[in-house]
């Protein structure tokens, strides 16, 4: 029998509530009261539908994106390229020129992986998958379309 839409968000719910190690009552009093642990409960159990807005204050809450709370779709199917499989290779001048909150923390992530490395050549900086992949859940986006969104800005080098 296959889960109800309800049961795999509870599910997806109730992970990330024991990931942070919290009760239901203990969810019910750090919130002030704003989730109940009867209704979280339920929630969890796939007996009550969450509503948009509703969720959205539970990704606050428990501090992730939205998206960590909806199942995956299990089609198969991409229509997005995955990630390269060992990683890209970053134009830091290209860098520069972006701007906005996406671009602070693209170049403050970046900046970090150089330090950590001990690599100021100022030019390029080759990021591995997994930083990649780290970078796009900072940014509260899917692999691919982190991917795609690496191409569109235009911060890829050139080969």
């Amino acid at each position: 029998m296959t889960a109800s839409y309800n049961d795999m968000v509870g599910n997806r719910l109730r992970s990330i509530r024991r990931q942070r190690g919290l009760s239901l009552q203990e969810v019910q009093r750090l919130s002030g009261g704003e989730f109940k642990a009867a209704v979280v409960g339920a929630y969890e159990r796939g007996e009550r539908s969450l509503s948009l807005p509703r969720l959205q204050r539970l990704a606050q809450f428990f501090q992730v994106p939205i998206a960590h709370f909806l199942p995956q779709d299990e089609s198969g199917e991409r229509t997005m390229q995955p990630l390269p499989s060992g990683g890209v290779t970053i134009d830091l001048n290209r860098l520069e020129r972006l701007s906005g909150t996406e671009a602070v923390i693209f170049t403050r992530f970046l900046r970090s992986i150089q330090m950590m490395r001990q690599d100021f050549n100022g030019k390029v900086l080759t990021i591995r998958r997994d930083d990649l992949r780290l970078l796009a859940l900072l940014i509260d986006q899917s692999e691919e379309s982190f991917s795609e969104r690496l191409s569109d800005v235009g911060i890829i080098a050139d080969a």
